[in-house]
Parts: C-alpha cells; structure tokens; sequence
C-alpha cells in the first residue's frame, strides 16, 4: 500500500516547484549556484528530486528568487520536512534502488517490458531468490534475503484492494525460457503468472521469439505515471551500478509510442496464457 508521505514523490514535487519559482524570476540554475555559493549540480539534483532538500535549502532558495509569500514558502518548508522522512523501503537498510521503489510505491500505472527475467513485481519468492543470487553472485545469504523480502514487499501494490497499480507487463519469450532456479521454480513461476494475468487491472503479454526484431530489442524499461497531473511520467532504465531517470517530454513520447509497438505486435492476453501454459507444461516434464 502507498504510504501516506511518500519521500520520493515529495521530493519531486518540491524540485519542480522550485524550478518553476527559478524560471518565473528569469535565472539560470548557474546563476542561483553562483549566489549561494554552492555548485550547479546542487541546483540541478534538488530540481530533478535526486537529492535530499532541507528546510534552509528551501528557504535560501525562496529567499534568492524573492518570494514574499509566507504561505507558499511554509508550504515549501513542509514539503521539505516531508520529503526527509523515510519510506518503509528504508527499514531494510541500503537499497541500490530505492529512488524507483519510492516512484514505483507511488505510480498510479507502470508499463514494463523485461527481455530477460520476469518482472520483480510478478515474481514469487522462490524465482526471485534465484534471480539475486544469479545476479550478485558474491552477495551474501543475507543480502539475497534482504532484497527477496523488499521484492515481495513490493508487491503490495499488485494486491492492494484499495489502491492498485494498473500494470502492464510485456515479456519477452526468453523470461520464460531462461530455466531460473530450475524446473520445480519455473512450474511454479509460470502458474502465478497465468493467475495474476487475470486481475482486471494487471494486463501480461508475451512477445514470441517467432516476431523477430521489435522496438524492444535494446533492453528493458519502464514508464511510471502517477495520479497527480503535475508530477511528470517517468522512464526507468535499469543499469548495473546506476539507474537512469528520463522525464522530459521528447524521451516520454518516444518511449510511450515504442511500447505501443510493443504491445500491438506481442501476443494478447489470451494467446499469452496458453503460451505460459505451454511452457509451464514443458517444464513438468522435465
């Protein structure tokens, strides 16, 4: 279930207030860097929501772009109060990838493609150990279990009665071919997929090996929206020691119309269960 105070989303938001309070007084990030001595990434990293705002950055920069209103910069102040907080991600310690799970807590609908493993939202607990300890293998027993259990936590938002995500996942065909954790996992693995396939707000297709070349051949992605209209679509690239977060307009659109692509040329949701279910018979018999 999405918290109350979500830090992430908070943080975004106050970032995109205070972009818009720079451009309203007609200065350059490297103009407000200049003025309070600091550097202009500083600026940029509290505009994109990359970093954590205080209440004095807050009021420094309130304070350089003249805003007299003492209720908007209370309400700013807040905010920053607010976007300090942690989410419950936070109890389990470092998390590489906590900036997406704060937008992911959030989003009101994710559109996902993933050409090698299934979903991390869609996986059980079994395949998903088996996906950590394959991917990191010098972690450690503790760690793998660290990061199963904020899988599955994460996973709240795909049962949540009041508050679901609508998800959208297109799966290449290798996430079901790629024997994960063995043949007893798969089974396994596969049948959940077929149940979660048939929530009315979850949509699951699979892009057969027989299509050939496809918008999504350059690897994963995906593209979170949010309830609130001010907070900008996003786009997730996963990477192995950092992430990249595209949020401008030209990126949006180019990622948005490829996953239509996607989507037209896999199999529908039908076609995709009786693809899963096949698999999952070939594993059976193994």
């Amino acid at each position: 279930m999405a918290s109350q105070v979500n830090p992430t989303v908070r943080r975004r938001r106050l970032g995109q207030e205070l972009r818009r309070l720079r451009e309203l007084r007609g200065m350059t990030a490297e103009e407000v860097a200049d003025r309070l001595l600091v550097s202009q990434s500083k600026i940029s990293r509290l505009e994109n929501g990359r970093r954590s705002i205080s209440q004095r950055d807050v009021r420094d920069l309130c304070g350089v772009y003249e805003v007299e209103d003492h209720r908007i910069v209370d309400s700013l102040m807040q905010m920053a109060k607010e976007s300090r907080q942690q989410g419950w991600w936070h109890a389990f310690g470092d998390i590489p990838y906590s900036v997406y799970i704060g937008l992911e807590t959030d989003a009101a609908s994710l559109r996902v493609y993933e050409p090698q493993v299934v979903p991390g939202l869609l996986q059980t607990r079994s395949y998903a150990a088996a996906v950590v300890a394959g991917a990191l293998p010098e972690a450690s027993t503790e760690d793998v279990e660290k990061r199963v259990q904020v899988r599955m936590r994460r996973q709240d938002r795909i049962t949540d009665p009041g508050h679901p995500l609508r998800l959208w996942a297109v799966l290449d065909e290798a996430t079901l071919r790629r024997a994960v954790g063995g043949p007893q996992t798969m089974v396994q693995q596969l049948e959940h997929l077929i149940e979660l396939s048939r929530l009315p707000h979850l949509t699951l297709q699979v892009m057969p090996f027989a299509m050939g070349a496809h918008p999504g051949v350059n690897g994963q992605y995906a593209i979170l929206e949010f309830p609130e209209t001010t907070d900008s679509t996003v786009i997730y690239l996963e990477g192995v020691t950092s992430d990249l977060y595209l949020e401008k307009a030209n990126d949006v659109q180019s990622y948005s119309v490829m996953y239509e692509h996607l989507r037209a040329q896999a199999l529908n949701a039908d076609q995709t269960r009786e693809f899963i279910e096949e698999v999952a018979k070939e594993y059976a018999r193994m």
